[in-house]
């Protein structure tokens, strides 16, 4: 009984040390944002980034001209998020974003 307890333990452990990478990982994801006017409209911006589903948070004040998405990396893919931000734009101004690495 003592050692098929040891041995579930074990397999527990190794489970979760394995999988905790690919499963809700966190990661975050810098883009340098341009486009014309775009400054003047991050909220857009923002409202836009956090509809990209596995999108945790995004940060538009730390850096001037830049974003840092927090991302869950099994649902959302730096990608998207760029695709995202270039969809932004209106009656002459346009967001544009590169992943910064």
């Amino acid at each position: 009984m003592r050692e098929r307890l040891s041995s579930f333990l074990v397999i527990m452990i190794c489970a979760e040390w394995f999988l905790a990478p690919v499963y809700g990982a966190e990661n975050k994801v810098m883009l340098m944002l341009g486009g014309e006017f775009c400054d003047a409209y991050l909220d857009e911006v923002e409202e836009a980034v956090k509809k990209v589903v596995g999108v945790k948070a995004v940060d538009l004040k730390s850096m001037k001209g830049h974003a840092v998405v927090t991302v869950d990396a099994s649902k959302a893919k730096p990608e998207q998020i760029v695709h995202a931000v270039n969809q932004v734009k209106g009656q002459r101004w346009h967001c544009t974003a590169q992943i910064m690495k």
